[in-house]
């Protein structure tokens, strides 16, 4: 029980005045409250969100013009499939090679054989050594012509291969440019984080948005958060997770009760808040609690409440 000073008819007189309060702490109901940005700058071409209405994750609430970025990934997408259109083909070129080869690999099997009858030629006194040695410098030329001709072939594949490669390398960066630009066009969507209740719209349909700018605020309301107020006399008595009581005005003489835990403790001392009772307990040092409720739907963001722990209530 509190006494206090108190001022009738112009005395003053001790203990005509007594406050005592059936309760252990008091504040006001909280809630998480998420505001919602703009993700991406442009005009916002369709917005269906209104104070009251509820949302569940990942509802699509709205989108913001993005058409540059589309056509920028068209383009991004267009130059990808052109780089197929510059890489070279080592088919045609390869063939008339191969054709090549193939004609002097028989010239060489005809002057083999040809060997082989003037060396019996020879033998039989019926050619002479010079024409052996012509048939021999021919069968030589053709093996280093063959060579030159493979190399020529292994030569042509080596070049095709490496210019479609330096062609090809631009492809990556294309595609990590594209799926770059896909992200930032998905972020044209504005799509709901959270379960809750919108509280606050911020914008309007055909408004210019910019990167940060806020769209909505919403909260998920199921579960409210009584923040009040205590003393240090009085931490000694309270623990995370603890089932208290919790009331709040329902009318002129009567509460409406409610089963609430303790979530949070705050481990700093501050000074009383305006909002609490008398200019003498303003004065003192508190701690704040923070006790979750669940929300029967009479619970409003910033409703003053009362939290009880103690046997003190009737």
């Amino acid at each position: 029980m509190k006494f206090f000073l108190c001022f009738v008819t112009g005395l003053l007189v001790f203990g005509g005045c007594q406050q005592q309060t059936d309760y252990d702490g008091s504040g006001n109901f909280e809630a998480d409250e998420v505001i919602v940005s703009a993700l991406q700058s442009g005009t916002l071409v369709s917005y269906n969100v209104k104070e009251g209405m509820q949302f569940s994750p990942g509802d699509t609430v709205g989108r913001i013009d993005v058409k540059t970025l589309e056509l920028q990934k068209e383009q991004t997408e267009a130059s990808i499939a052109a780089l197929r259109d510059k890489t070279a083909s080592s088919g045609a070129q390869a063939a008339v090679i191969r054709k090549q080869l193939a004609v002097q690999r028989a010239e060489l099997a005809h002057q083999l054989k040809e060997r082989t009858r003037t060396e019996n030629l020879v033998r039989a006194d019926a050619a002479t050594r010079k024409q052996l040695d012509d048939v021999n410098a021919a069968i030589l030329q053709l093996q280093r012509q063959i060579e030159v001709t493979e190399e020529q072939l292994d030569l042509n594949s080596y070049n095709t291969e490496k210019q479609n490669k330096s062609i090809l390398s631009e492809k990556a960066p294309m595609e990590k440019a594209a799926a770059g630009l896909q992200e930032q066009i998905s972020k044209g969507l504005v799509i709901n984080p959270v379960k809750g209740t919108v509280i606050v719209s911020y914008a309007l349909q055909g408004e210019m948005q910019t990167v940060g700018k806020p769209l909505y605020k919403i909260a998920n309301l199921d579960t409210l958060y009584l923040k009040a107020y205590i003393t240090g006399t009085q931490l000694s008595q309270i623990k995370l997770g603890q089932v208290v009581n919790v009331r709040i005005d329902s009318s002129k003489d009567g509460y409406r009760r409610y089963s609430g835990t303790i979530s949070w403790i705050s481990d700093k001392a501050e000074f009383s808040p305006k909002n609490i009772q008398t200019k003498d307990e303003r004065a003192n040092l508190v701690y704040a609690i923070k006790v979750r409720v669940k929300n029967d739907g009479y619970l409003k963001i910033g409703m003053y409440g009362e939290v009880i722990w103690t046997k003190n209530e009737d």
